[in-house]
């Protein structure tokens, strides 16, 4: 599963997303816990990577929630009632990575568009209230499966279900936010034709 990813700048949130936002708000890549913007139907947020950060877990109690699998968000407890709510957002990106294990080994591989453009994939997002008041966001991406995609398909160990985000084309970005049924919002979530990526290994 994607566990890491690089977030627009501030610049081309304003160019290519359209909203204007101060430089500076986020890192250069964003991981568990990290904050990253978001894009609801209500504008832009500053969010949490995980549906259920750190902070609020009970003690001792580890488990991830950064991505969401279609096929169960409905029943699932942590993320059923922001499902059925239709609280869907866009996580704006650069680029994402997944591990590729043709060589033997795990390889750190960079999966963005072939054309260089930023991108936006299917997340969903919810409140938290934090114990001095204030209110904070929260968003998981949504995965689905990509056995025999010619660019997914490639990451990961062998034998593992092979995963992938959901790549939201541009001229969707208002309707699935704006989607008022979770039976309509999964005909969004499909894979992107592999002709469209483009996967690099990273060196060290």
């Amino acid at each position: 599963m994607c566990v890491n990813f690089i977030p627009p700048t501030a610049q081309q949130i304003r160019q290519h997303f359209g909203y204007e936002v101060d430089d500076g708000l986020w890192k250069p890549e964003c991981w568990q816990d990290y904050a990253a913007p978001i894009i609801t139907r209500d504008g832009l947020k500053l969010a949490t990577y995980g549906f259920v950060p750190k902070r609020h877990l009970p003690p001792g109690v580890r488990f991830t929630t950064m991505n969401a699998r279609a096929e169960t968000i409905g029943e699932k407890p942590t993320y059923k009632a922001a499902w059925r709510k239709c609280q869907l957002c866009l996580v704006p990106m650069q680029a994402f990575f997944e591990p590729c294990y043709e060589s033997g080994k795990a390889v750190r591989t960079r999966i963005g568009l072939a054309d260089g453009q930023p991108f936006a994939v299917a997340g969903m997002w919810r409140e938290w209230q934090e114990p001095e008041g204030a209110v904070s966001y929260a968003f998981t991406q949504i995965t689905i499966n990509a056995d025999g995609h010619e660019v997914m398909g490639r990451m990961h160990r062998p034998g593992e279900e092979k995963r992938s985000l959901v790549i939201v084309p541009t001229e969707h970005y208002e309707a699935w936010l704006e989607c008022p049924n979770p039976d309509v919002a999964r005909s969004f979530l499909i894979l992107s034709g592999a002709h469209l990526l483009e996967s690099a290994p990273m060196t060290k």
